[in-house]
């Protein structure tokens, strides 16, 4: 039982794992930030231009409940125990999915760039010799390849 308690210890505490559950737990909060941006900001001013439509409020009444309809809202629907296809419902996930995923694609994106850039740092600190054409450090004076001195003599 120790055994696969110090097993499990060392795979908890490996760096892609924390990383990883660092990694769900900050994309569980940005799915909260954009669901919010997505009902309360974006769906708003859909509404709006379409004459006052609730995106989360378009739905398909497949069976009236116990008092039968017409139902304005979903609410309304759900209350009376009707069956519904809510696809307003699920036009805002696919809104809210491409949210997330356009923000994970400018991190991503940003941080390719910075390791691009710090990887072209590290790549000026060498040198091509000018005699047998070997990368050497940006700072020797004699190429260890050729072993001849690079000032020209």
């Amino acid at each position: 039982m120790k055994k696969v308690l110090y097993e499990y210890k060392q795979f908890a505490l490996k760096g892609n794992v924390l990383d990883m559950a660092i990694g769900i737990v900050i994309g569980g909060a940005f799915a909260t930030i954009a669901s919010s941006l997505v009902a309360n900001i974006f769906a708003p001013i859909v509404g709006l231009l379409t004459s006052g439509v609730d995106m989360a409020d378009l739905f398909i009444v497949l069976k009236s409940g116990a008092f039968g309809g017409p139902y304005t809202t979903l609410d309304q629907a759900n209350k009376d125990g009707a069956v519904t296809l809510s696809y307003g419902l699920f036009l805002n996930s696919v809104l809210s999915f491409l949210v997330v995923s356009w923000f994970a694609f400018v991190v991503v994106k940003s941080v390719n760039r910075i390791k691009k850039q710090e990887r072209s740092s590290e790549l000026k600190k060498t040198k091509t010799c000018p005699y047998c054409c070997s990368e050497i450090h940006l700072e020797a004076s004699v190429c260890p390849h050729c072993t001849l001195k690079l000032d020209g003599t």
